[in-house]
This record gives C-alpha cells, structure tokens and sequence, in this order.
C-alpha cells in the first residue's frame, strides 16, 4: 500500500466534523444520483471529496487554512487540480454548519454546468 492510499484511509477515519456533515449529505449516490468518494488520492494530493464521473472536488476548509503556509500549499493543489481538468469548489466548515442547504444548492448547479 503506497503512503498516499494509507494516508486517505488514516484521513477517513479522522475526518472532521464539517467534513461528516458534508459526508452524511453525499454518500451513497444520494445527493442527485451522482457518486462521491471521500479523502481520494488525485495525484499527489487527497481530496476531502470527488465525484469523478464530474471531474468535480469539493474541498471543506476551517480556519487552518488561513494561514500563508496553508494558502500556497493550497494553491499549488488548485493549479494541479486545475491542470488535470478537475473543477474545484472550495466551502468553509462554517457554511457546512449555518448553511448546509446553501452549499448543497451551490454543488447542485456545479454539476449541472458542462463539463470542460
């Protein structure tokens, strides 16, 4: 097992509590048919979610990556995402917590976009 897999699997089971919240809405192809995985490997990075058939990852920031350190790192995963075609759709913890239906309406119409 590479360090990478053995680290998303570590990242599932320390998940945040946005991040469950966010899990409970998604899983199980329940959110409008279409089927998300959580803490995936994409290249050299895991993403907190992906659905893959909509080259779509969500990412569920707090307050850690506010900092200048966490701002380049996640930068430098944005470009990379980007570069592999991947739309990227960044919500806080907060949003998870005060507006769940708001981040849900927001992935809604993402995914209704055309693919790129």
């Amino acid at each position: 097992m590479t360090s990478l897999v053995a680290r998303a699997r570590r990242l599932r089971h320390e998940q945040t509590s946005a991040e469950a919240v966010l899990w409970r809405l998604l899983r199980g192809r329940r959110f409008v048919g279409w089927k998300f995985r959580r803490q995936h490997p994409v290249g050299p990075f895991v993403v907190d979610f992906v659905c893959l058939a909509a080259s779509l990852v969500v990412e569920v920031d707090g307050v850690t990556h506010d900092g200048v350190t966490e701002r380049d790192r996640d930068g430098r995963r944005t470009a990379y995402l980007h570069a592999c075609r991947f739309r990227l759709v960044r919500v806080s913890n907060q949003d998870v917590y005060d507006n769940l239906d708001g981040v849900a309406e927001m992935l809604r119409l993402e995914l209704e976009l055309p693919f790129r």
